[in-house]
């Protein structure tokens, strides 16, 4: 896959990742109702919380590649937390607390994670 691809790709993701933490911001129970084992206010408020994070790590990761920035650590630090994600999802489906669902944002945080990861590989240093 050709570097330009590659970047191509990471733009639809990282706005994607901007705009489904958006959507966790504000219709977080609406999405737990679909994804998780349950929806209680607390869960509610962390999920929304952890959605504030992911609009602003998207919109920094969409930045960066839309200006071409040559500050490779942002690639890096992307692919490490999206990797984090997907372990953390597929834990928190182990144990109980997601439904089947889930496993396909796992799948997709661990394909954005190597992604980024060759990304940052390629770039000049």
């Amino acid at each position: 896959m050709n570097d330009a691809l590659i970047r191509l790709i990471l733009i639809v993701i990282a706005a994607i990742t901007l705009i489904s933490g958006a959507t966790q911001m504000v219709a977080g129970e609406f999405v737990l109702n679909i994804i998780a084992t349950s929806a209680t206010g607390p869960e509610v408020h962390l999920f929304a919380t952890v959605g504030m994070f992911m609009v602003i790590t998207g919109a920094m990761f969409l930045q960066s590649l839309l200006m071409r920035t040559d500050a490779p650590a942002i690639s890096l630090w992307i692919s490490v937390q999206k990797f984090a994600a997907a372990i953390l999802v597929l834990i928190a489906y182990l144990k109980g607390y997601f439904i089947w669902l889930a496993l396909g944002v796992a799948a997709f945080d661990a394909f954005t994670g190597i992604l980024a990861f060759i990304f940052w590989r390629r770039l000049p240093r």
